[in-house]
């Protein structure tokens, strides 16, 4: 800051900022102007980060969904190929997928009311395949329909 003497007054030149009533220059940014700025950038955190807690959380269920629906094909090709009994049971899937378990629910398949039903020779059975992620909340679900098993 600079003072200049011109006809008996006294002035004084601030540098950059407007002179205040004192005549000294204010070089800070008010409390008000802070709190903004902060308010601005917790807003715009909170919203960042809320976004990426979204998408990780759809990402661990694409993940689950691709696998399960993998998973479940497994389990149906071993009831058609005869490797699993058809009656009520659950498991894992060993240790390539130790976290994702299995359960088979098996009951009759009511058909009366339709005509194909006569053309059965042995009953028809309906089979839940259930595929659930341990400690999530996420399964997959398939109802299918398998004619029982001839016995030997």
């Amino acid at each position: 800051m600079t003072v200049a003497r011109t006809c008996g007054t006294t002035q004084r030149h601030a540098g950059r900022g407007m002179a205040g009533e004192d005549g000294w220059a204010s070089a800070g940014f008010t409390l008000l102007e802070v709190m903004i700025a902060v308010a601005i950038l917790a807003i715009t955190l909170s919203v960042l980060f809320g976004s990426q807690s979204q998408s990780l959380s759809l990402a661990a269920e694409a993940k689950f969904n691709t696998r399960a629906a993998f998973l479940l094909e497994i389990k149906l090709a071993e009831l058609e190929a005869g490797l699993l009994e058809i009656y009520d049971d659950e498991g894992d899937f060993g240790e390539e997928y130790p976290q994702y378990r299995w359960t088979l629910e098996v009951e009759d398949a009511y058909l009366q009311d339709f005509d194909i039903a006569a053309d059965f020779s042995r009953p028809l059975k309906r089979i839940l395949v259930t595929v659930s992620w341990v400690d999530s909340p996420y399964s997959h679900s398939l109802a299918y329909y398998l004619q029982e098993r001839a016995q030997p």
